[in-house]
């Protein structure tokens, strides 16, 4: 990430507390994320976090007992990780460390790590996720496990809300190739990327495997819906109900918001297919005309 990223989330750790993380659809999305870190992570673990903002995801895993080294590219977001972090007892189970998610290659010495998480769209904002996938591989265990929510490439609620606006050029934005340019000051942007979930794996491949995916936010609206959330609270509880039925779903959950994937660190074994696992029917490497069958 350049310079004027690292400006957009100085920035933007201002507000991200009471814009997302404190908001009802902000709580929801992110409690349907903590449901899979409970079931992946334990106590006595030690994970990496990349992108980690206000360390909201990192002192809920150390509430559990797993040790988290987080990291931000925004050194206003990890002041605020801080300030938060002084008024718990979980000091020693989180590391804070101002580091861009490119930069994890120095990190080398302090590995190897049980696993790796990225919440919220951090890897979005990256150019380069092969790099990226390649140097975490040099930093967890074989076996490890990597949970990644990413910003899906359709949503067709978002498409529609914003075509319903007269905004059309929104209303597509997650299909540029080029990627979506967000300012948030004269010197501060960012630019965001919407792969596919095939796009994700093949990035990722050979050294992690996607496991297993859902959505995060099928029926549960996006946060520019959270003044109708605060207005009808029942309506939105039961939508937030059904998110994770519907998020699990072939087909619906490509429409999510969020894509939460589950990735595993495989052993190095030049002869192994870059995609084998015969539990889900996936025994070769997607391309794009024959995409991983675990992507449908």
């Amino acid at each position: 990430m350049t310079r004027p990223t690292q400006a957009y989330f100085d920035k933007a750790a201002e507000t991200y507390d009471e814009t997302f993380t404190n908001t009802v659809i902000g709580r929801a999305e992110r409690d349907a994320v903590w449901e899979e870190l409970g079931r992946v992570f334990h106590s006595g673990q030690r994970i990496l976090e990349l992108n980690c903002g206000t360390a909201v995801d990192a002192m809920h895993l150390a509430e559990s007992g797993v040790r988290v080294l987080a990291c931000d590219i925004a050194p206003r977001m990890i002041d605020i990780a801080r300030q938060r972090l002084s008024s718990t007892q979980l000091g020693h189970l989180i590391d804070l460390r101002v580091l861009a998610t490119e930069d994890i290659a120095v990190l080398s010495d302090e590995g190897p790590f049980d696993g790796a998480f990225s919440n919220f769209a951090g890897l979005n904002c990256v150019e380069d996720l092969s790099a990226v996938a390649r140097n975490l591989a040099r930093l967890v265990k074989a076996g490890a496990q990597v949970l990644l929510c990413v910003s899906n490439h359709f949503v067709p609620l978002e498409i529609a809300w914003h075509l319903a606006h007269g905004r059309p050029r929104r209303a597509m934005r997650r299909f540029k190739h080029s990627g979506t340019v967000g300012h948030i000051t004269d010197d501060g942007k960012v630019v965001v990327h919407y792969p596919t979930v095939e796009r994700f794996a093949r990035l990722f491949a050979p050294d992690f495997e996607l496991r297993r995916w859902r959505g995060i936010g099928v029926t549960m609206p996006p946060a520019y819906f959270e003044p109708w959330a605060r207005r009808f609270p029942k309506a939105f509880e039961l939508l937030a109900k059904a998110d994770p039925w519907a998020g699990r779903l072939p087909g619906l959950r490509r429409m999510a918001g969020h894509a939460l994937l589950q990735f595993e660190r495989v052993r190095d074994d030049p002869g192994r297919p870059r995609f084998a696992s015969p539990a889900m029917g996936v025994t070769e490497e997607p391309s794009p005309s024959r995409p991983c069958r675990l992507c449908d």
